[in-house]
């Protein structure tokens, strides 16, 4: 399959409230702000968008210069279901769409495109998704086409798991070698602990 055929959704439009302060999505990683480094890893596998809240001027400026498509959602506010439902709502036509969490700072473009090439190996599934080593479900989710009708309805802040959840008999999990499929950062204390655990790895 032609990976530039499936585009790719990064969810960005969060407002980082247990960061006490700061926006998570700054948070340097490689030396480049995480949306930013994100934004990078999924631009070199496929078309890629970017789901943002109407106030977004800081996290749109630090992706200058990227060949990333913002898509402003003005439900973002409602959380993870509002910011899915207006955004998939606004991607192009396609067989299967990615959708991507902002703050996954260890995720890398060939972890992407080892779940695309399961939707190949695997063409019967609905859903194809990143785990980890253990078999517990992340990032990044590849979903069938024919799923998307169902993101319209989506409500709460519960994501998409409303459609993940009654599909796991048609779900094809991609392990990877270590957690970084369900490794989000979310407290300033989540940072210093990956950075110190970064810096001893180096």
């Amino acid at each position: 399959m032609n990976t530039s055929e499936i585009p790719i959704l990064i969810l960005a439009a969060g407002q980082s409230t247990r960061m006490r302060g700061t926006d998570k999505l700054q948070q340097l990683v490689s030396g480049q702000p995480l949306i930013r480094h994100i934004s990078r890893e999924c631009a070199k596998v496929s078309r890629t968008f970017i789901a943002l809240h109407h106030n977004a001027k800081q996290r749109l400026a630090l992706l200058d210069g990227l060949p990333v498509t913002p898509l402003f959602v003005a439900d973002a506010a409602e959380g993870q279901s509002g910011t899915l439902r207006g955004a998939v709502a606004q991607l192009p036509l396609c067989d299967a769409f990615m959708v991507v969490l902002a703050d996954l700072p260890d995720l890398t473009a060939n972890d992407l495109k080892a779940v695309i090439a399961a939707k190949s190996a695997y063409s019967d599934a609905l859903i194809w998704r990143g785990a980890t080593p253990a078999g517990k479900p992340g990032h990044p989710i590849l979903f069938d086409a024919r799923l998307r009708d169902q993101f319209s309805t989506l409500t709460g802040d519960d994501g998409g798991a409303s459609i993940v959840r009654p599909l796991a008999d048609r779900t094809v999990l991609v392990r990877f070698a270590d957690d970084r499929a369900l490794l989000d950062l979310d407290t300033p204390e989540q940072w210093d602990a990956w950075r110190s655990k970064t810096s001893d790895q180096e």
